[in-house]
């Protein structure tokens, strides 16, 4: 990752190196309140998911998916997925 102050991480080889480099994902992108999943260093969470070259879900608080936006990077809709958060969370 890089720019934006984002740090700059090598590809991580094992899933202890994969967590560490989501800790300081999470810290330094203040992203602390909101809870992260690190898919196994075999990828099969992603590929399962088809999130090549970029794609936006959201798991909802029943284990489903809320919101699954187009692959990017033409269908990468960051306002729907805001849309997609308030409507799980009952926000306007």
């Amino acid at each position: 990752m890089g720019g934006g102050g984002a740090p700059i991480v090598e590809d991580p080889v094992t899933l202890g190196e994969r967590n560490e480099v989501a800790a300081v994902c999470m810290t330094k992108l203040a992203l602390e309140p909101m809870p992260a999943l690190v898919d196994n260093v075999d990828d099969k969470v992603g590929r399962a998911y088809a999130a090549h070259p970029d794609r936006l879900y959201l798991v909802g608080r029943d284990g489903r998916i809320a919101y699954r936006g187009g692959p990017g990077p033409f269908g990468f809709e960051p306002d729907e997925l805001e849309k997609a958060i308030r409507d799980e969370l009952g926000l306007k």
